[in-house]
Order: structure tokens, then sequence, then C-alpha cells
């Protein structure tokens, strides 16, 4: 497990790495914001389809390893519109599919969770700044996708079959099943209502995050520098969950955070903790998601990022500033805040989800 983790953590950062680099190389070419757009609906918005394909199939450390494949050979695109979107599908893809074996594989805990989100922040940032390290990047890409086939062969071979000693879930037979633990199908109380609000949460969070301007952030090492908060925010955030639960996660990290971003935007060492604070919120709401929909991790981790897309974009788009940006911060939050506590309380209803593939 902590192999495979590894090198989909690893990987994460070449996807991310690789796609925007690419994009970036010809940034100066007439059709470059349309091209932009183009890989951001296909890379974000996707998720929530590809999710639902992903969870019908089995073969997802394949489908992982083509996906990276066709990012590395999305640079050999000449048309910028369709470079743009093959590097799209082919993110889209490695996201849901990798995503889903991190969920599947972390033993009903959310920290590995957060690992694996992190580093793609890394590959955006250094994607943006240094375009010409898209071949690098492409080149370990193309070695991890090699690495992720042969290791995701080898570990299929070991996974116990449905009817042996492990359920189609990965639960031992041995293990008496557990009352609180939904079985395969069942719907869980609220489940859609706690998806939709988790989803919004995801969206405003998004809104509120991209309506503030740090004065601070003027040159390559300031912008470095606050994606290290953001990665050490995403890490962290699964091991809080495991350590104090979701609830107390919450409560912690997104008033804080509101406080930091809203009222002390000029001052970098209390912004940097708020995106810290506000990134600890990340894997909350995808554990929570995974939490509802256990039978679904695909789909789950999907719905999660394709929420990130118009909430991103919504918050891009609004005039606001001053006051304004951060009285619409502080609505943001509180919707979020309200929406995981909510999901908490069903969640607890039913217990933990199951616990992913046992491995010999």
């Amino acid at each position: 497990m902590r192999t495979a983790l590894l090198l989909n953590c690893i990987s994460h950062l070449l996807v991310d790495g690789t796609c925007v680099a690419g994009l970036f190389q010809k940034a100066s070419a007439p059709h470059f914001l349309y091209a932009v757009l183009i890989y951001d609906t296909l890379a974000f918005a996707t998720q929530c389809l590809v999710g639902l394909w992903v969870d019908k199939r089995e073969d997802r450390s394949r489908l992982e390893a083509l996906s990276m494949a066709v990012v590395c050979l999305s640079l050999f695109i000449p048309s910028a519109l369709l470079r743009a979107a093959a590097a799209g599908v082919g993110n889209s893809v490695f996201h849901v599919c990798a995503g889903t074996v991190t969920l599947e594989h972390a033993e009903g805990k959310a920290g590995p969770l957060g690992l694996f989100v992190a580093p793609g922040a890394f590959g955006v940032t250094i994607g943006t700044l240094q375009p010409r390290t898209a071949p690098v990047f492409a080149g370990l890409l193309a070695l991890a996708a090699l690495l992720v086939l042969v290791s995701g062969e080898r570990a299929s071979s070991h996974w116990k079959k449905p009817g042996a000693a492990c359920s189609k879930e990965g639960i031992s037979a041995q293990d008496p099943p557990s009352d609180r633990i939904p079985r395969e199908g069942e719907a869980l109380p609220n489940a859609s209502l706690c998806a939709i609000l988790l989803t919004g949460a995801v969206a405003v969070r998004a809104i509120g995050g991209s309506v503030v301007v740090f004065p601070w952030k003027t040159g390559p090492a300031q912008a470095m520098l606050l994606t290290l908060f953001v990665f050490l925010g995403k890490s962290l955030g699964g091991f809080f969950v495991d350590r104090l639960g979701e609830r107390r996660t919450a409560l912690i990290s997104l008033p804080l955070c509101a406080v930091c971003i809203v009222f002390f935007t000029a001052s970098m060492p209390l912004s940097l903790l708020g995106q810290l604070l506000l990134n600890l919120t990340m894997p909350v709401t995808l554990w929570l998601l995974y939490r509802i929909m256990p039978d679904d991790p695909g789909a789950a981790f999907g719905l999660a990022a394709s929420a990130l897309w118009p909430g991103t974009l919504i918050g891009a788009l609004i005039p606001l500033a001053g006051p304004a940006a951060g009285a619409l911060t502080l609505l943001c939050t509180s919707f979020a805040l309200y929406a995981i506590l909510f999901s908490v309380k069903e969640a607890e209803r039913t217990g933990p989800p199951r616990k992913g593939r046992e491995t010999i």
C-alpha cells in the first residue's frame, strides 16, 4: 500500500506538471485562452462522469497508466486546442483512477487521501512558472506510468477474489459484519442531500478562495511559498481527520481560515496560515463523500473534483474587492462548515466506510 501510495503521489505531481507546462509552453499563441478553458473543463468537470464509469471497472491501474500515457503523448499534438483536450481527458481519468485506488486501499483511514491530493499543487505551480520543464515532466511521467502498470498487475494477482476469504469489498469473511456499515446497494439516510451539500461546499469554498487577492504575492518565490502551504494543508488534512474526526477538523480549520483570509490578506504569515487551514478541509469533504457513497468511490472522488471548476470560474468572474470580497468569503466558509457538520451527523448514523481490498 505504501509503495502504491508513494507512486500515485509522485504521478499526481507529474501529471499536473506535464499538463500545465504543456499548456503554457505557447502562452502567447492566439488560441491560448481557449485551450486553457478546454483543458480545465475536461480535466475537472468530467470527473464525476468518469467516476461513474471507473466504478464499474476492475482494471483501474491499467486505466491509470493509460491516462498517464495519454498526457505524455498530448505534448506531441500540433494543435493547441486538441493538445489541451487530450491533456484534459488524460488528467481527468488519472485523478479518478488513482483517487479510487487510494480510497479502496486506505484501510479505513483518510491520511492516504490527503497525501494523494496534495502534490498536484506543486505540479501546477512549477508547470506555470517553468513551462520548459514539460519534456522533463513527460519523461518522468512515462517511467511512472510503466511502474504503475507493473505494480498494478502485480498487486491484482494477490487480491482475493469474491467468494474466497474476502468479499467483493475486500472484507474478510471471518470478520463479523457490522450493523452500522451499509450493505452493498443499501441507500444511506439523506445520502443525496449530503452529497449535494458537500458538492456545494467544495464549489463555494473555491468561490471564496478565488475572490481573495494577496498583495504580497508578487513573484515566483511567493507563489512557491503559497503552494507549499497549500500542499501542507492538503497533506495534513487527512491525518487531522484520522486523529480528530471530520467535525473537529472542520470546526478548527474553517473559522480560523476565514479570519486569516478575510482580515489579514496583507499579512504574509497569516495569509499562509489561512491557506493551510482552508486546504485542511479538502480531504474532509472528499472523505465524507466516500463515507456516504462507500460503494462508489470513483463517483465520490469525481463529484468533489467536478465542483471545483464552476466554483473557481465563478469566483474569478465575480468583480468584488475589499469588504465585499471578505463578506463573500465568510459566507462561503460558513456554508461549507454547515455542510460538513450536517454530513458528519448523517455519516455517524451508519458508521465508518468499509475497508478496501485486503492484500496478502
